[in-house]
């Protein structure tokens, strides 16, 4: 790469790094951390896999969907995970030790892409697609687990945007496949 070109990226690093750090200061209050927390903790596995599990008695052809919901996270949770294990960014409290503070305890010790948002992303498609009178309820707990990642120091916006990414690419082709 051309040095402007490496420049560039420094550049963009150090304002992700600065938008996280200001982010972050959100969850020294109290109440914001707990919400923050729970939208995290939701996010981990319980509502989507209530969502999954509701299919069959969500719309009419709801066992077909259960499958089609399980089988698209599955895979996607797979590629999630290989591209974790592979490209092993640190997370930002990790890398950035007392400038940037994490109010949750990780998983593990990588952060991109953000596997949260990815489900979230997903999964909100699939309810748009499916039981779209759900979204009023669904939408705000998705962008509540996408801000969560980053304003509990887990993650930084570029890890949440790959999540977020990820998880429409895999909705999308899920509901091409599934027609």
């Amino acid at each position: 790469m051309r040095p402007r070109t490496l420049a560039l990226f420094d550049h963009l690093d150090l304002l992700e790094w600065q938008f996280c750090q200001r982010v972050t200061r959100l969850s020294l209050y109290r109440p914001w951390r707990l919400i923050l927390q729970a939208a995290s903790r939701l996010g981990d596995w319980p509502v989507w896999v209530l969502l999954t599990l509701a299919q069959p008695w969500l719309q009419a052809d709801g066992s077909w969907r259960l499958a089609q919901y399980a089988i698209t996270a599955l895979v996607a949770t797979a590629l999630y995970r290989l591209i974790k294990t592979r490209l092993c960014r640190e997370r930002p409290f990790i890398t950035y030790c007392g400038g940037i503070q994490c109010s949750e305890p990780a998983r593990d010790r990588y952060s991109f892409p953000s596997g949260h948002t990815m489900h979230a992303v997903m999964f909100s498609i699939l309810v748009a697609a499916h039981t779209p009178w759900l979204l009023p309820v669904v939408i705000p707990l998705a962008l509540l687990i996408a801000f969560s990642r980053v304003g509990l120091g887990l993650h930084y916006v570029s890890d949440v945007v790959a999540g977020a990414s990820i998880g429409c690419g895999f909705a999308m082709l899920s509901l091409f496949v599934a027609g």
